[in-house]
């Protein structure tokens, strides 16, 4: 199964009504930025989608930095940009491969089955010599059926599970930098550490230039894990994870979750444990 597609593909796609672009650009320390840039150029025919606004619930005291949106919510965005289930859609961010990759599991999650990242971003688009416009697309009108598939997200309550009895399997991956994970720093939430038990791979070691590297290369990342074993992925707030997810999809792994609320949510019940080191 893909999960990317190259620029050269979509280039070829600019035209085809059936083909359903979506601009991600988001900034984590500048929250209006993606949209100031899809203003001032984006992937023709390109439909803005905001991290916070469209790809996220509110914040509340449970849930995490960035919960899930209401899926009502979202199918509703979704329909205003055209996606139906019958549809091809392309995400693509800045080039980093995680506000992509947040929409392409939200999209997979609510049973579309044709959903994929662009490879390299809107900098390796702009970088190829590709055109952009500042011509925002006109609301469309159409219908999209959700199917939500339940096996792709962790709860909180299988977390506490996993923690509670010391289980080795589901594995746990944190998808945060190192340093995080050691809890040598943490710049955003409360207590530093990690879920205990988790092991450590970093996301943007997926990918390259924006580039997800290929399946062989994604099988070396995470050799040393059974392919057959349950694998829950988390980060700080369930965006960055999401790369870590595709990654582990193209290495193979079949059951692959996401625990959404991360550690952010992890950490918003002050008697839940955290490891350091």
């Amino acid at each position: 199964m893909e999960y990317v597609v190259n620029q050269e593909w979509l280039l070829e796609q600019l035209a085809n009504k059936d083909v359903k672009i979506v601009d991600c650009r988001f900034s984590l320390s500048k929250p209006d930025e993606g949209e100031r840039l899809y203003k001032a150029g984006h992937i023709p025919g390109a439909n803005f989608f905001d991290l916070e606004k469209q790809l996220s619930a509110p914040v509340s005291k449970h849930g995490g930095r960035h919960p899930l949106p209401d899926i009502e919510k979202f199918r509703r965005e979704i329909e205003k940009a055209g996606i139906d289930n019958t549809k091809t859609v392309v995400a693509y961010d800045g080039g980093e491969g995680a506000f992509a990759s947040r929409f392409w599991w939200l999209l997979t999650y609510i049973g579309h089955d044709k959903v994929y990242v662009l490879n390299g971003g809107f900098k390796g688009w702009v970088e190829a010599g590709y055109p952009t416009t500042k011509e925002v697309p006109k609301p469309e009108s159409a219908q999209y059926k959700v199917s939500i598939r339940k096996e792709m997200l962790a709860t909180y309550e299988e977390i506490k599970e996993i923690v509670a009895n010391k289980k080795k399997s589901p594995i746990l991956i944190d998808s945060r930098e190192k340093a995080r994970y050691l809890g040598k720093e943490e710049p955003i939430d409360k207590i530093p550490g990690h879920i205990p038990g988790a092991i450590h791979k970093f996301w943007a070691e997926g990918l390259e230039n924006g580039f997800f590297k290929g399946s062989e290369e994604q099988k070396k990342r995470f050799a040393e894990l059974d392919q057959k074993e349950p694998i829950i992925v988390y980060c700080g707030s369930g965006v960055t994870a999401t790369p870590n997810y595709i990654a582990l999809k193209m290495a193979g792994y079949q059951n692959v979750k996401l625990y959404a609320g991360s550690y952010s949510d992890w950490v918003s019940y002050s008697d839940n444990p955290v490891e350091k080191g």
